[in-house]
């Protein structure tokens, strides 16, 4: 089969759009032909070698945590899953990954997939849909009439995380560009302040019950987010951690998304009722996967990507 494959850790070009043999699954795990993969930031620290002492890869590494595919062969130990059955997961991070034609998953994380989207657009859900929804329930513990600000809501856990929310019941501050305004306002926020031209704090208008931070921040913009929390309030960050501020009771959290197939049929569903809108920006062959490290990192992918077995 084709995969794409690292053999050292490096710059994007250790990524080999090469031949390798068809995984086989093991007790507890099915084999899936991928439909669809998606590039998620984190895979350009753990290729770089960055997280190393996090996640222990054997390499070759084939990289891609979110899947989304068909079953065509059941393993040892494995009920509940048959062969033919559409599924999506969020993938062990440290194991091999979805960049390929098939995939080994294990059974326990897996999802039916969403009938109402293309298969492979189906991929944009699972990681980043996790992270929205343990972060705003979870961690923050969001109740109907509580007031959010999402911080970096035109990215891909934003723009799942405005629609979770508004379905809560809570009234919904979002930060973003320009160019992703009217998709946040369709999903619901309340408020859209455009990041670029305006300061935060002067625009948020007051403090939230929940901050949700998703873009890197520096320590001051880190310390102002804080500063926008309530009183017994909470700040949930997917990316720089954030001080407590004990005088007023202010807690923080930091999110480490992980698999849970409980929830990700719990999103699934939403899909299937219309109530969650998948937002795909480009959709690229996996030999292109290379090239999708690279944009990101220079800051011009245009969102979020599907990348498919040619």
């Amino acid at each position: 089969m084709k995969a794409v494959r690292y053999h050292r850790y490096g710059d994007s070009d250790v990524l080999t759009y090469e031949d390798t043999e068809r995984p086989v699954p093991e007790a507890g795990q099915v084999l899936v032909k991928v439909a669809g993969t998606s590039f998620n930031p984190v895979d350009v620290a753990i290729r770089a070698g960055y997280l190393r002492e996090a996640f222990s890869l054997t390499l070759p590494h084939v990289p891609g945590f979110d899947v989304a595919g068909t079953i065509t062969e059941v393993g040892a130990d494995v009920t509940g899953w048959e062969t033919g059955t559409a599924v999506v997961a969020f993938l062990p991070l440290a194991a091999p990954g979805a960049a390929a034609e098939y995939v080994a998953a294990p059974a326990e994380v897996l999802a039916a997939a969403p009938r109402t989207v293309e298969l492979a657009d189906a991929a944009a859900l699972p990681a980043v849909g996790l992270t929205a929804w343990q972060s705003l329930f979870d961690h923050a513990d969001l109740q109907a009439g509580q007031t959010l600000l999402i911080n970096g809501a035109g990215g891909a856990v934003g723009g799942y995380a405005v629609q979770l929310a508004k379905q809560a019941g809570a009234l919904v501050t979002a930060t973003a560009s320009a160019r992703s305004a009217e998709r946040i306002h369709a999903y619901g926020a309340d408020q859209v302040i455009d990041y670029t031209t305006t300061s935060l704090p002067q625009a948020a208008g007051g403090r939230f019950d929940v901050v949700l931070n998703l873009v890197p921040t520096s320590d001051q913009e880190t310390a102002a987010l804080v500063g926008l929390v309530a009183d017994g309030g909470i700040l949930v960050s997917a990316t720089t951690p954030a001080p407590e501020d004990t005088t007023r009771k202010v807690r923080t959290a930091q999110v480490f998304a992980r698999s849970n197939a409980a929830q990700l049929a719990e999103l699934v569903a939403r899909v299937d009722t219309g109530d969650l809108k998948i937002h795909v920006a480009d959709r690229r062959p996996l030999s292109d996967l290379a090239t999708v490290h690279d944009l990101s990192a220079t800051g011009r992918l245009a969102g979020k990507t599907i990348l498919f077995p040619a």
